[in-house]
């Protein structure tokens, strides 16, 4: 059974920074794509960044580039999320999914096993 766990979440101010875990088990975690994913109150969930199997490839959305950033250690089965000058407006739950194959993609509906989520609360 495939399990993806997040931590890190919590309340931070504008300006601040947070590192963002996901521990997966159950599956053979290296040879799958990675993303992080968020919904805030009343909306969707959107994409917020991925990473291929090998770690070769990142992307992220708008939204987000050159203030987070998205990493993998394979042998420790983790996925990590760096976000850096945090606004309010980053305030959501973010979940950490798995994908259906090896690279790197936005698609939701590609992923297949989805974490519990952790909330992240940007004050102004």
């Amino acid at each position: 059974q495939v399990q993806l766990v997040e931590s890190g979440g919590g309340l931070v101010q504008a300006g601040g920074s947070l590192r963002l875990s996901c521990a997966a088990s159950g599956r053979t975690f290296s040879s799958y794509a990675m993303g992080w994913f968020r919904q805030a109150p009343g909306k969707e969930r959107e994409f917020v960044a991925t990473i291929s199997w090998d770690g070769g490839r990142t992307d992220y959305a708008d939204s987000v580039k050159g203030r987070f950033s998205i990493s993998r250690d394979s042998a420790k089965n983790m996925v990590y999320l760096q976000m850096n000058s945090l606004k309010p407006e980053d305030t959501a739950v973010y979940y950490c999914a798995a994908g259906r194959g090896r690279w790197a993609t936005l698609r939701l509906n590609e992923y297949a096993y989805w974490g519990q989520g952790t909330q992240v609360t940007v004050s102004s």
